[in-house]
């Protein structure tokens, strides 16, 4: 008989194909990356930390199918609290499963369902999950009364030991789940029949493609689709879509009655005549606003969702890291500073004692996207007060934003696809690239740092080499400020605009 598990059922509610695909075809699904592994990884450790407030709950084994969902059974006339009981229940076109994070008794023989997530609000896929799980506990007979989202409390603080009643918010979402649950064993049918199918299910891309999470399958789904695609169009949304519904996929094709923006047009103009925008006024103010010496500047930062530190928020950012490449005049051959944190220990104090030490009295501070490097600061000078009064009339004043000249498409080149990031950006402006590095963004930086920081069972070796690949990496960022700036003085050359200060 057909099986649906919660899993399955929330895989289908985004797209019948993925759904058919993870049951009949499982081989054409990507290998699971590490990144996902390690949201897994956190999730598992949040759903046990909300377990320490049953003190006398019981966890029932979850390794094997039939024996979570008998142990369950054997369980409930108990009457305990009970983390990951499992059940099955029995539908016309099959049967379903679920598991409950907790399930909790409460009077007239009735059950509350407690679902823990590692987000900081109630979302609209949690309810579709709960939805699920109320249905399918119903159909295996039990009664529930309420359900419950509980989740991290952004405004926790930690002061010494975890304080774990405080790091969640129990939200009550019964009412939701009350409007969700109308139809869903119709929605459930639906399913089963897309399982029976034989042949792969056809689905033609949409916005499910991104929601509530990218699919898997984007890249096999949307292979088909041109370079310079409608779906590149800077801040394109639903006017991509548009678009694409009346079967116009390449930005060349757009009609010249589409209503675009200006940076839109940039990109359809670029498109039509194969060639890069340069705004030259706008490059020339940018570039001649720049006072040396100059500060290229990167951070690195970990955000857990259990707070690490006292002080400290759920999913703060803590930075671990910076490079620092400073050039005392145009031309010259910039000197390298870098910290990379070595301890378990508070990172900020060190952190902001080395910029400070680092970043003299004058001259500019190049960061690319300045609301990170901004924001990090602030936390930091919050915490350690001593610093505040230096970032905010010394650093903050100083700080230039080399994003802006490309989130404007000052300059844009349409292999950068609609993006103003610096992996775009620096590829087509020098021959520089992050492919040959073993570490090549900021989110596996901040997951690598965390696991030969933090995990025990990492050897010396493995952790040295990991720290080499943050070196280089987190180097390569304020090396790739120094060329952009190099390149753009020379299109400014090759456009003879005048440099002010020659």
């Amino acid at each position: 008989m057909l099986l649906l598990t919660k899993s399955k059922y929330l895989l289908g509610f985004q797209c019948s194909k993925l759904l058919w695909i993870s049951i009949k075809a499982k081989e054409q699904l990507p290998k699971i990356d590490k990144s996902t592994k390690h949201k897994f990884k956190q999730g598992t450790l949040i759903g046990e930390l909300a377990t320490e407030i049953f003190a006398k709950g019981i966890k029932i084994p979850t390794t094997n199918f039939i024996e979570n969902i008998d142990k369950t059974q054997e369980l409930l006339i108990k009457r305990e609290v009970l983390f990951e009981a499992g059940f099955k229940g029995k539908l016309q076109k099959g049967e379903i499963f679920s598991s409950v994070d907790i399930l909790v008794p409460v009077e007239n023989n009735c059950w509350n369902i407690i679902e823990v997530k590692s987000g900081t609000s109630v979302k609209d896929e949690n309810i579709d999950d709960v939805s699920f799980q109320r249905f399918c506990l119903e159909s295996a007979g039990l009664k529930i009364r309420n359900c419950f989202l509980m989740h991290i409390n952004n405004q926790y603080v930690k002061d010494g030991e975890i304080d774990v009643k405080n790091l969640f918010v129990k939200s009550d979402i019964t009412d939701l789940i009350d409007e969700r649950i109308i139809g869903i064993e119709d929605r459930i049918d639906q399913m089963f029949d897309v399982i029976n199918n034989q042949e792969e299910i056809q689905q033609k891309i949409g916005t499910y493609c991104n929601k509530p999470y990218e699919c898997p399958l984007k890249d096999k789904c949307w292979n088909f689709l041109p370079t310079e695609n409608v779906f590149d169009l800077y801040r394109g949304g639903k006017k991509s879509f548009e678009l694409f519904e009346n079967d116009i996929l390449k930005i060349s094709d757009i009609p010249t009655d589409t209503k675009l923006t200006a940076i839109q047009k940039i990109q359809k103009d670029c498109s039509l005549n194969e060639k890069n925008h340069i705004n030259k006024e706008k490059l020339n103010q940018f570039l001649n606003g720049l006072n040396y010496p100059l500060y290229f500047l990167d951070f690195e930062t970990i955000n857990p969702a259990i707070p690490k530190f006292d002080g400290m928020k759920p999913y703060q950012r803590i930075p671990f890291q910076f490079s620092l490449h400073i050039q005392e005049e145009k031309g010259s051959e910039p000197k390298h500073i870098s910290y990379l944190a070595d301890n378990t220990d508070d990172l900020r104090p060190t952190f902001m004692k080395l910029l400070k030490e680092s970043l003299e009295e004058n001259g500019d501070i190049i960061v690319y996207n300045a609301s990170f490097e901004k924001g990090v600061f602030k936390e930091c000078s919050e915490v350690l007060p001593e610093y505040k009064e230096w970032y905010e009339n010394n650093i903050l004043p100083r700080i230039k934003d080399l994003l802006v000249p490309f989130r404007n498409f000052d300059y844009y080149n349409p292999s950068q696809k609609g993006s103003a990031s610096i992996k775009y950006v620096l590829p087509v402006l020098s021959n520089i690239s992050y492919d040959d590095l073993k570490i090549r963004e900021g989110t596996e930086a901040s997951r690598e740092f965390e696991r030969v920081t933090y995990d025990a069972d990492i050897s010396n070796e493995e952790k040295a080499e990991v720290r080499i690949a943050l070196e280089e990496y987190c180097k390569q960022d304020t090396y790739a400020e120094i060329v952009i700036i190099e390149k753009l003085c020379m299109l400014r050359k090759e456009l003879k605009v005048k440099d002010s200060k020659e």
